[in-house]
């Protein structure tokens, strides 16, 4: 009867396991670098055109968002007292 090296045996299987699991992530990088470039022909991303918005609206924002700031605080002073 012939001798089996398990070792070698489980070794040759390894690698032929990992070389599987590495030839399938190459083709899988491939095909979604195909994919992003095909969607990019057929689908191009558009730039939405921005309607020009006045300066004050900003500083609008800001004045509000400072407002809820403070309001947010005064809210913790007094309940924390």
């Amino acid at each position: 009867m012939a001798e089996v090296n398990y070792i070698a045996e489980a070794f040759k299987f390894m690698v032929l396991g990992m070389g599987v699991v590495f030839l399938f992530l190459i083709v899988l990088v491939q095909l979604i670098k195909l994919q992003a470039k095909l969607i990019n022909k057929y689908f191009p991303e558009t730039t939405p055109k921005s309607s020009v918005t006045p300066v004050s609206s900003t500083s609008d924002d800001e004045q509000r968002t400072v407002a809820a700031i403070i309001a947010a605080v005064a809210e913790f002073r007094k309940n924390k007292s």
